[in-house]
């Protein structure tokens, strides 16, 4: 009888124990495809198949059209908040049936990112570090039965692919073979502090208030010495093919909220990831100078007070 309960109770244990462990990671997805079709039913629809116990959530699906850098930002902006293990699916891929090649980055971090490598990697590869880059074996890692399709690889691939990752139906070493440990990466203009100078790139907008956001720290920013209240001269500008536009060219006072400033007038701020940002108080900051963002856009910064008090 005891030997009877006792294999009862280490049964229980280790069902217990395999059920705490064969709990799915996050899936979460992003795209540029909006909500307006089923395109985006259709990858949680090949994701639920493989796993119905998978949890899935959006990122966003309203990353404009083509846009890379845009989706390579909305990654870098959320990753950190999810816990190690999480998977990735991001698809914003021009090249859709060409020769570019479908990836599985792991970061150091433990997080997965399947997606195009098409420069969607730059920043969260930048950030959170490579610990191997793995290429997607299609004869393997796709949904049976799309082999004639070549146009939707976000659904017969990625979905497919980072859904039997994140439900532990394959590890990551079966995802392809291991390439080396590099992304593609979009060139922009990565945040500097030289001669009381700051420079940086405008790599999103607040879009709902039109407020410009920089890649410039905090930490940075406390570097070169400009405190709150201090006016600072900015210089926004935008890398065309003929050469630089300039955007905006003034000074504005640091400060730490938007009602610290009179209706309709600018400041610089720290915005909710503690990066600089620029904003007009009850108004649109990037619709009334033009401005948007991505790795053509770029910002430079230094404190006007030095230069009063010399002249």
């Amino acid at each position: 009888m005891k030997k009877t309960l006792l294999t009862l109770v280490l049964a229980t244990i280790s069902a217990a124990t395999f059920a705490n462990t064969a709990q799915p990671n996050a899936l979460v997805l992003q795209t540029d495809f909006s909500l307006k079709d089923g395109a985006v039913s259709a990858m949680q629809g090949v994701a639920f198949g493989v796993d119905r116990n998978l949890k899935m959530f959006n990122l966003t699906h309203e990353i404009p059209p083509y846009d890379i850098w845009e989706a390579a930002y909305r990654l870098h902006q959320t990753a950190t908040y999810w816990p190690q293990g999480t998977v990735f699916v991001s698809v914003v891929d021009p090249g859709v049936g060409t020769d570019r090649k479908s990836v599985v980055l792991k970061t150091k971090t433990g997080h997965y990112f399947v997606t195009p490598d098409n420069g969607t990697l730059t920043l969260v590869a930048e950030d959170l570090g490579i610990e191997a880059v793995r290429q997607i074996d299609e004869t393997k890692n796709r949904l049976e039965g799309s082999e004639k399709s070549y146009t939707f690889h976000g659904r017969d691939v990625y979905a497919y692919t980072g859904a039997r990752l994140a439900s532990g139906q394959i590890k990551f070493e079966e995802v392809g073979n291991e390439l080396e440990a590099k992304v593609t990466e979009i060139e922009y203009q990565k945040s500097t502090l030289e001669n009381g100078v700051l420079k940086g790139n405008i790599p999103a907008l607040d879009i709902q208030y039109g407020n410009v956001w920089t890649n410039i720290s905090d930490k940075l920013l406390e570097q070169s010495g400009i405190k709150k209240d201090d006016r600072v001269c900015v210089e926004i500008s935008e890398k065309l093919e003929d050469g630089v536009k300039i955007h905006f060219n003034a000074a504005v006072p640091y400060k730490s909220s938007f009602g610290d400033v009179e209706t309709g007038k600018p400041l610089m701020y720290l915005n909710s990831l503690l990066n600089v940002s620029f904003a007009l108080n009850m108004e649109n900051f990037s619709e009334k100078y033009k401005i948007k963002s991505g790795a053509n856009w770029s910002v430079s910064l230094k404190s006007c007070e030095k230069k009063e008090k010399a002249e």
